[in-house]
């Protein structure tokens, strides 16, 4: 069985979804691929994962850094998996290019490229966005592009970590 929560953010509202131990998406209300992992069947259901996600997303609506990672549960691919795990080690308020993550995978599988799209498509269907922090991946020479959520929260997320963005652009 699944379970969804929804959560009042001061960029929009915010549906978690769970196994009943992991948190297993976390969509903003509308965006691209919402809602991807969930079975037709779920319910909404008070959960201790829900209450530590909550948690979670009040601290860093307060612009600090959370200390502490919900439990989480992917249902994904290996590879879109790998990109996840990258995507986890980027610093609040830093940036990483697609390029970067494509050569960090290609470094760890021995494999001399990794192709910067492929990893494109998989940050883009990250189930889990805001803690695993896809904002915070850009383009070749700071462009600002591919958020499930839109450039402008993609954008309006980065500032409230401080990141510097001024030498990023739209496309």
């Amino acid at each position: 069985m699944q379970y969804i929560h929804h959560f009042n953010s001061p960029l929009g509202g915010i549906t978690a979804a769970s196994d009943g131990d992991n948190l297993t998406g976390l969509w903003f209300d509308g965006q691209k691929y919402f809602g991807d992992t969930l079975d037709s069947g779920y319910e909404e259901k008070d959960l201790p994962v829900f209450r530590q996600t909550d948690r979670w997303l009040d601290i860093w609506f307060s612009g600090k850094e959370p200390s502490f990672t919900p439990p989480l549960g992917l249902k994904t691919t290996q590879f879109r998996r790998s990109v996840c795990e990258i995507m986890l080690t980027i610093p609040y308020g830093k940036t990483m290019t697609y390029g970067e993550i494509a050569e960090k995978l290609a470094c760890d599988r021995g494999i001399a490229r990794m192709s910067a799209q492929a990893v494109g498509g998989a940050v883009g269907h990250n189930p889990i966005s805001l803690i695993i922090p896809c904002h915070r991946v850009v383009g070749a020479n700071g462009n600002l592009t591919g958020y499930a959520g839109g450039i402008d929260k993609k954008i309006k997320l980065l500032e409230m970590e401080g990141a510097d963005i001024n030498g990023f652009f739209r496309p």
